[in-house]
Protein backbone atom coordinates (compact mmCIF):
# COMPACT_ATOMS: atom_id res chain seq x y z
CA UNK A 1 0.00 0.00 0.00
CA UNK A 2 1.36 3.41 -0.91
CA UNK A 3 0.12 6.92 -1.56
CA UNK A 4 -1.14 7.66 -5.06
CA UNK A 5 -1.23 10.76 -7.21
CA UNK A 6 -4.50 12.18 -8.47
CA UNK A 7 -3.73 10.98 -12.00
CA UNK A 8 -3.09 7.43 -10.79
CA UNK A 9 -6.42 7.35 -8.96
CA UNK A 10 -8.23 8.81 -11.97
CA UNK A 11 -6.69 6.13 -14.21
CA UNK A 12 -7.76 3.41 -11.81
CA UNK A 13 -11.32 4.73 -11.68
CA UNK A 14 -11.39 4.93 -15.51
CA UNK A 15 -10.32 1.28 -15.74
CA UNK A 16 -13.20 0.40 -13.43
CA UNK A 17 -15.59 2.10 -15.87
CA UNK A 18 -16.22 5.38 -14.08
CA UNK A 19 -17.51 8.32 -16.07
CA UNK A 20 -15.62 11.60 -16.23
CA UNK A 21 -18.18 13.37 -14.04
CA UNK A 22 -18.02 10.69 -11.34
CA UNK A 23 -14.22 10.60 -11.43
CA UNK A 24 -13.95 14.39 -11.18
CA UNK A 25 -16.39 14.46 -8.26
CA UNK A 26 -14.52 11.69 -6.44
CA UNK A 27 -11.15 13.39 -6.95
CA UNK A 28 -12.54 16.73 -5.77
CA UNK A 29 -13.91 15.15 -2.61
CA UNK A 30 -10.63 13.34 -1.93
CA UNK A 31 -8.70 16.60 -2.41
CA UNK A 32 -11.11 18.49 -0.15
CA UNK A 33 -10.65 15.88 2.58
CA UNK A 34 -6.87 16.09 1.96
CA UNK A 35 -6.55 12.42 1.04
CA UNK A 36 -4.94 13.46 -2.24
CA UNK A 37 -2.29 16.14 -2.37
CA UNK A 38 -0.02 15.93 -5.40
CA UNK A 39 2.50 18.38 -3.94
CA UNK A 40 3.01 16.29 -0.81
CA UNK A 41 3.02 13.09 -2.87
CA UNK A 42 5.75 14.49 -5.16
CA UNK A 43 7.86 15.60 -2.19
CA UNK A 44 7.56 12.27 -0.38
CA UNK A 45 8.24 10.24 -3.53
CA UNK A 46 11.30 12.34 -4.40
CA UNK A 47 12.65 12.18 -0.85
CA UNK A 48 12.22 8.41 -0.68
CA UNK A 49 13.84 7.79 -4.05
CA UNK A 50 16.75 10.17 -3.38
CA UNK A 51 17.54 8.91 0.11
CA UNK A 52 16.85 5.20 -0.21
CA UNK A 53 17.55 4.49 -3.87
CA UNK A 54 20.21 7.12 -4.51
CA UNK A 55 18.38 8.51 -7.53
CA UNK A 56 19.22 11.90 -8.95
CA UNK A 57 16.86 14.64 -10.04
CA UNK A 58 16.64 13.47 -13.67
CA UNK A 59 15.42 10.00 -12.78
CA UNK A 60 12.99 11.26 -10.14
CA UNK A 61 11.62 13.85 -12.59
CA UNK A 62 10.88 11.10 -15.12
CA UNK A 63 9.16 8.93 -12.52
CA UNK A 64 6.94 11.75 -11.27
CA UNK A 65 5.94 12.70 -14.82
CA UNK A 66 4.93 9.08 -15.41
CA UNK A 67 2.71 9.34 -12.36
CA UNK A 68 0.87 12.28 -13.94
CA UNK A 69 2.15 15.12 -11.78
CA UNK A 70 2.44 18.65 -13.10
CA UNK A 71 5.81 20.33 -13.58
CA UNK A 72 5.23 22.86 -10.78
CA UNK A 73 4.78 20.10 -8.17
CA UNK A 74 7.75 18.18 -9.52
CA UNK A 75 9.98 21.25 -9.63
CA UNK A 76 9.11 22.28 -6.08
CA UNK A 77 9.78 18.79 -4.75
CA UNK A 78 13.12 18.45 -6.54
CA UNK A 79 14.24 21.91 -5.49
CA UNK A 80 13.43 21.17 -1.86
CA UNK A 81 15.11 17.76 -1.84
CA UNK A 82 18.23 18.66 -3.76
CA UNK A 83 18.72 22.04 -2.08
CA UNK A 84 19.01 20.38 1.31
CA UNK A 85 21.96 18.29 0.19
CA UNK A 86 24.02 19.07 -2.86
CA UNK A 87 23.41 16.83 -5.88
CA UNK A 88 27.15 16.38 -6.24
CA UNK A 89 27.47 15.16 -2.65
CA UNK A 90 24.67 12.61 -3.15
CA UNK A 91 26.35 11.36 -6.32
CA UNK A 92 29.69 11.12 -4.50
CA UNK A 93 28.14 8.99 -1.72
CA UNK A 94 26.46 6.58 -4.10
CA UNK A 95 29.61 6.33 -6.24
CA UNK A 96 31.77 5.55 -3.19
CA UNK A 97 29.32 2.89 -2.08
CA UNK A 98 29.08 1.22 -5.49
CA UNK A 99 32.72 1.51 -6.57
CA UNK A 100 34.51 1.16 -3.23
CA UNK A 101 38.04 -0.15 -3.71
CA UNK A 102 37.96 0.20 -7.49
CA UNK A 103 40.33 2.36 -9.48
CA UNK A 104 38.26 4.97 -11.29
CA UNK A 105 41.29 5.91 -13.40
CA UNK A 106 40.94 2.71 -15.42
CA UNK A 107 38.95 3.45 -18.59
CA UNK A 108 36.59 0.49 -18.20
CA UNK A 109 35.77 1.30 -14.58
CA UNK A 110 35.39 4.97 -15.41
CA UNK A 111 32.89 4.19 -18.20
CA UNK A 112 30.93 1.98 -15.84
CA UNK A 113 30.87 4.67 -13.16
CA UNK A 114 29.65 7.28 -15.66
CA UNK A 115 26.93 4.96 -16.98
CA UNK A 116 25.90 4.06 -13.41
CA UNK A 117 25.44 7.71 -12.43
CA UNK A 118 23.60 8.50 -15.67
CA UNK A 119 21.14 5.66 -15.04
CA UNK A 120 20.59 7.02 -11.55
CA UNK A 121 19.55 10.37 -13.02
CA UNK A 122 22.51 12.62 -12.27
CA UNK A 123 23.37 15.37 -14.71
CA UNK A 124 26.41 15.17 -16.98
CA UNK A 125 27.82 18.28 -15.36
CA UNK A 126 27.79 16.68 -11.90
CA UNK A 127 29.21 13.42 -13.25
CA UNK A 128 32.12 15.09 -15.02
CA UNK A 129 32.89 17.37 -12.07
CA UNK A 130 32.79 14.42 -9.70
CA UNK A 131 34.99 12.16 -11.81
CA UNK A 132 37.47 14.89 -12.68
CA UNK A 133 36.86 14.76 -16.39
CA UNK A 134 36.36 17.69 -18.70
CA UNK A 135 33.21 17.68 -20.77
CA UNK A 136 35.33 17.55 -23.94
CA UNK A 137 37.07 14.30 -22.97
CA UNK A 138 35.71 11.23 -24.69
CA UNK A 139 35.33 8.21 -22.45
Amino acid sequence: MRARSGAEIAGYLRRLGGTTAVIDAALEKLRRLNYINDGIFARNWALWRAQNQGYGPGRIDQELKKKGLVDSDIGAALKEIFDQENEEERARKILQKRFAGKNLQEPRTLRRAIAFLQRRGYSSKVIFVLLGQSVDDNC
